[in-house]
């Protein structure tokens, strides 16, 4: 959940939805493979595998250029999205194991529909019409999951729904880094902080881990790396504005894996709740596109 657009190839859209729509697939699968690794182990040891082993793998590409290629005058921006992404990771993590995984990653990934209203409280900015009714349809979707009225109180709900908070300030926080900040050097503090924000609870926590766990804890790790090597390819052949809808494949790639490794079939509640999630964010991020708040980046 975090590059830049910037690239140097000629557009080529249809190259750019593919590794768009396989970066999100491997987003999909880092919340099946936490959920695994949920049941065997803590919170924290998860989420510190999953971003343990993209900063090893990021260190030499960040410092290629030497130690002038991480200096910053915007580390405060750097440690606002690491603590909301790594935040939004922990809560997305604890939710799964307390709901089926559908609700609680479409919950989560409802999280551009917050963004205009984020906008406006933090800069006053002002987002079109065709976003806010975007926004509304999203939320009329998000209801229909959570069917208040059907269900008794389960606390992975308000996890996920905080998740959902937490990754729209942590995506509009990498669209203010990607103003001045090189992609390598975004990704780099991000795993940094991440590390060092969840390493103590993780300590703390630390249980001998059996060998299936083991597969779990570094398939989070390797899926997490490869949507980011995705997508900053991805980025290279179009712009984020145009690949920002992408973003809601995870809702229907994490449906079918839910499906198959745990034989949960959506309900036509959900089914329709994600219909309007998808939908009224396509409009949100279409009115985005005309608006001052330019795009969607993950």
């Amino acid at each position: 959940m975090s590059t830049t657009g910037t690239g140097h190839k000629p557009e080529n859209l249809a190259v750019g939805a593919v590794l768009t729509t396989l970066s999100f697939f491997c987003v999909a699968l880092v919340g099946a493979l936490g959920k695994a690794a949920g049941q065997l182990t803590s919170t924290a040891v998860v989420v510190l595998f999953q971003n343990l082993i993209c900063f090893v793998v990021i260190i030499p590409v960040a410092i290629r250029g030497g130690p002038a290629s991480l200096r910053t005058d915007k580390i405060g921006l750097h440690v606002l999205r690491a603590a909301t992404g790594t935040a939004c990771w922990y809560a997305l993590f604890v939710a799964i194991t307390m709901m089926p995984l559908t609700n609680a990653v479409l919950l989560t990934f409802s999280a551009p529909l917050w963004m205009p209203g984020i906008a406006w409280l933090v800069s006053r900015q002002k987002a079109s019409m065709a976003t806010w009714a975007g926004a509304a349809i999203g939320f009329v979707g998000v209801i229909l999951v959570l069917q208040p009225q059907h269900h008794q109180f389960n606390i992975g709900t308000p996890l996920a729904m905080a998740g959902a908070l937490l990754l729209a300030v942590a995506l509009m926080s990498v669209r203010w880094l990607g103003a001045t900040e090189p992609m390598p050097r975004i990704l780099f503090y991000y795993f940094l902080f991440s590390t060092v924000m969840v390493l103590p609870l993780a300590l703390v926590e630390w249980r001998p881990v059996e060998p299936r766990t083991w597969i779990y804890l570094i398939g989070v790790g390797v899926a997490q790396l490869f949507s980011q090597v995705f997508i900053v390819l991805a980025y290279r052949y179009a712009s984020s504005v145009k690949l920002g809808p992408f973003i809601y494949t995870t809702i229907v790639f994490t449906a079918l894996i839910d499906w198959a490794f745990w034989h949960r079939s959506p309900t036509l509640f959900v089914v329709l709740g994600m219909a309007l999630v998808i939908g009224g964010g396509l409009v949100a991020i279409r009115g985005k596109t005309r608006a001052p708040l330019a795009a969607i980046e993950s």
